[in-house]
């Protein structure tokens, strides 16, 4: 199960990950709880959603391309150091008691342009570490580590929001980005860069994204991802609104309700570490993806808490076991020059769709209510699946 933990570099960039993303997740509840109270809008909550994954959209194909000509170590120190003083800048306004939602709103785009950057980069960095033969365990850790923080930090931050207040919680985020700055300096990546590439910037993208127009199920898995995150994951963004008006929890319950799908996607991640390279990977992927929306669908219906929190188990299991598959199977189909520029393609389709979909969940909120719109996009993701799996019977092959 921790076969990849055994290789010094990777675990080392695995601790020093693990450290800052519950850090993350301590701002990430502390923002939303921050909007929240600001503005009592389920509107604004997606709009901030939007605004800081739009960038991602825009820039993360350009960050792939970087990612596959640049020495991936030096990518990465730069934007760990951009997020920490991003964070800290947070802190110190929301300390002040100067914060406005249009600051949280600019503040949010310029993580998220960090972000398009980084993503590409920290994804395509695994097999360098770790080698194709561990590359499976690797991405498997890789997510129980940010399942463990999505379990930890969720419920530190209604603990710490009582305790030290909003801006308590940033300070600790950018704290935490010490430790993974520091494990970039130790470590050694294998990284091949092509400085020296003597092809334009804007043909390697294209290249890259001829590879994938050429590549069905390359493809096909791509816009697995790109649904999913354009009606099913907007879910995270309206949480609040489910912890507060649904379910009446308030900001303590919002932290177990997000631990909860933690939990799920923790126990997914360790059972694909411990299951290693398994064969039939695209029929365990149909599997979880046909529980992910029926989970969603129940989540959403759901005005009982603990029903509520055993269907998020469920969804966090199907959505971590899916989204790993596929990227496990990208990265596997991918030549090594085109690693990179593959990654940027899943982060654009997880990422980078993200914020329409956070959007669109906002605004279909005020017209629909949070259940029916959830419910909407269970709905639409089980039948997008069901499409994939009949007219591509080869993804279940593979």
């Amino acid at each position: 199960m921790f076969s990849s933990l055994k290789i010094k570099n990777f675990r080392l960039y695995w601790l020093g990950m693990f450290i800052s993303l519950i850090g993350t997740w301590i701002q990430s509840v502390a923002q939303s709880w921050l909007v929240f109270q600001l503005t009592d809008s389920a509107f604004l909550l997606g709009l901030v959603g939007f605004l800081g994954s739009i960038p991602v959209f825009m820039l993360s194909l350009f960050g792939g391309v970087v990612a596959d000509r640049l020495n991936k170590k030096t990518i990465l120190l730069v934007t760990q150091h951009a997020f920490m003083v991003l964070a800290f800048f947070l802190a110190v306004l929301t300390q002040l008691k100067v914060i406005t939602p249009a600051q949280i709103m600019c503040i949010a785009v310029l993580n998220g342009t960090v972000m398009a950057f980084d993503a590409p980069c920290r994804q395509s960095v695994v097999v360098e570490l770790v080698g194709k033969e561990r590359l499976m365990n690797a991405i498997a850790l890789n997510s129980a580590a940010f399942n463990s923080a999505r379990i930890i930090g969720p419920a530190i931050a209604g603990i710490l929001i009582s305790a030290i207040g909003m801006s308590g919680c940033f300070y600790i985020n950018g704290i935490s980005f010490l430790a993974v700055i520091v494990a970039l300096w130790v470590i050694r990546v294998n990284s091949a860069s092509r400085n020296g590439s003597r092809t334009m910037f804007l043909q390697d993208l294209v290249e890259g994204l001829r590879f994938i127009k050429r590549n069905r199920t390359v493809l096909v898995l791509i816009s697995m991802v790109g649904i999913t995150s354009l009606f099913g994951i907007p879910y995270v963004i309206l949480m609040p609104l489910f912890a507060q008006h649904i379910l009446g929890v308030g900001v303590k319950g919002l932290g177990v309700l997000m631990s909860a799908a933690g939990v799920g996607a923790l126990c997914a991640a360790l059972l694909l570490a411990k299951l290693g390279d398994l064969k039939r990977k695209g029929r365990f992927l149909m599997f979880a993806a046909g529980v992910f929306s029926v989970a969603l669908v129940f989540f959403a219906l759901s005005k009982t808490y603990v029903l509520s929190l055993l269907a998020l188990v469920c969804v966090g299991w199907a959505s971590v076991t899916a989204i790993s598959l596929i990227n496990t199977l990208l990265q596997s189909l991918s030549p090594d020059e085109f690693r990179g520029r593959l990654m940027s393609a899943f982060m654009f389709t997880f990422a980078g769709i993200m914020p329409f979909g956070n959007l669109l969940a906002g605004s279909l909120s005020h017209v629909l209510g949070v259940s029916l719109t959830v419910a909407g996009g269970g709905c639409v993701c089980g039948a997008f699946f069901v499409f994939v799996n009949i007219l591509y019977p080869d993804i279940r092959r593979i």
